[in-house]
């Protein structure tokens, strides 16, 4: 009988390896996904310097790096493909969220990948049989986990993110080399989740750091020592078994969920390596801390995108995007730090020009604001996290014209016919 306990070493019992990037079978994918996904709007956008005007009446400004990577487009062919390749009645599953946009997710539903907990119960791994197809999503999984499921036998599709596993074999390194993982980012993501387990599973510590403020608290116990309690308590849940500040702050690397903004994660490494200078000097920086920049390219362009956008004079920003994409939730950020800012998962959200309903992450739900669309000429920004879709971008400027009495469809040319035959 297998052990689902988390500290459990299961023997592995592997499946063959089965491509599926084979192409004949990425090809009938691509085209799939084109279908689903693709906007004639935002690619006319692309090519027409990202702006979009309605004499008068509304102006469209695209940020110029918005919506899928390389890594989410990677996931999602590789789901589809899985569906494509393995037989109707066999069984495929997707650990938590492919990557986190629902509508992406109903999409995947709708093709009969059946959901499991990102964090499967005891019950969804027993119910697991040989037979059954397991797909890890974008942002990885805990190191038991998968070894639970390979015990099983299950076939795993493994879309784990490139810049993600690069993270991972930092924080191995660290462990082998004892040093603990200090990690920039949110402990109940899952991507963090992965990460954390990947120091553990090497016999390493770790600890997770959101806020500037949980950073000064770290490096004033590290320069001055403290209340070892109150400092496990201040991060409970956010540490390894057995996690001794005492010892385990000795010598400490820094690394990061890649979805972070990369400034503070700079500032984290900034601040942490200030603190073990204070404490060890200059001559032993090199023994005590270590710093690698991990953060996802594609997740920089977005922000550095967006940065850029801002800089232009527009009314509002419409951020289109899952609540509970880390990455998305940045751009928001931005965003309310210069104008006014509407994070909305889907375009049904602009209600009318009287109401919309956008996602405030300060109280952690969705709220209304009224009036947020004048019926005089406005320019509106619109950017998009990467893990959202080209159709949910179009959707939001449709609507946006359709709010104020306009069809996009009027101020986009059409395409020119073909010359007839001579």
């Amino acid at each position: 009988m297998l052990d689902f306990s988390p500290m459990a070493t299961p023997v592995v019992n592997r499946p063959p390896r089965i491509n599926l990037r084979r192409p004949n079978v990425m090809k009938e994918v691509q085209a799939q996904v084109v279908t689903h996904y693709r906007s004639e709007i935002v690619d006319y956008l692309r090519a027409n310097g990202n702006t979009l005007t309605a004499n008068g009446h509304l102006t469209i400004r695209l940020a110029k790096e918005f919506g899928f990577c390389y890594g989410v487009e990677r996931a999602i062919d590789l789901a589809y493909a899985a569906r494509k390749v393995f037989s109707e009645d066999q069984r495929i599953l997707l650990l938590g969220e492919i990557i986190h946009n629902p509508e992406v997710n109903d999409q995947l539903r709708s093709m009969g990948i059946e959901p499991l907990q990102s964090r499967p119960t005891e019950n969804e791994l027993k119910s697991l049989t040989s037979e059954d197809v397991v797909i890890i999503p974008a942002f990885g999984t805990e190191v038991s986990t998968r070894q639970v499921i390979e015990a099983i036998g299950c076939t795993i599709v493994d879309t784990t993110c490139g810049d993600v596993m690069s993270v991972w074999k930092r924080v191995r390194q660290y462990s082998r080399d004892q040093v603990t993982s200090i990690i920039h980012g949110k402990s109940w993501h899952e991507e963090t989740m992965a990460t954390s387990s990947q120091a553990t599973a090497t016999n390493g510590h770790y600890l997770v750091v959101l806020t500037l403020e949980d950073v000064d608290y770290v490096c004033d116990y590290i320069v001055q020592g403290g209340d070892r309690d109150a400092f496990l308590h201040r991060f409970r849940g956010a540490h390894s078994k057995d996690f001794d500040p005492e010892r385990h702050l000795e010598a400490i690397g820094v690394a990061n969920q890649t979805t972070m903004l990369r400034g503070e994660t700079e500032e984290v490494q900034r601040r942490l390596k200030a603190a073990m200078l204070s404490k060890y000097g200059e001559q032993g920086i090199d023994r005590h801390f270590r710093f690698f920049d991990t953060i996802c390219g594609a997740t920089q362009d977005r922000q550095d995108a967006l940065q850029r956008l801002l800089t232009q004079p527009m009314d509002l920003l419409i951020v289109v995007g899952g609540y509970n994409s880390s990455n998305t939730s940045h751009l928001a950020e931005m965003g309310e730090a210069k104008l006014p800012t509407y994070f909305i998962k889907n375009a049904g959200k602009m209600v009318s020009p009287k109401r919309i309903i956008h996602y405030d992450q300060h109280q952690n739900k969705e709220v209304e604001s009224n009036d947020w669309l004048s019926a005089s000429p406005q320019t509106v920004g619109i950017t998009a996290g990467a893990s959202c879709p080209n159709n949910l971008i179009e959707d939001a400027i449709k609507r946006l014209f359709e709010l104020k009495g306009l069809s996009v469809q009027e101020y986009i040319p059409a395409e020119p016919s073909p010359p007839s035959p001579q």
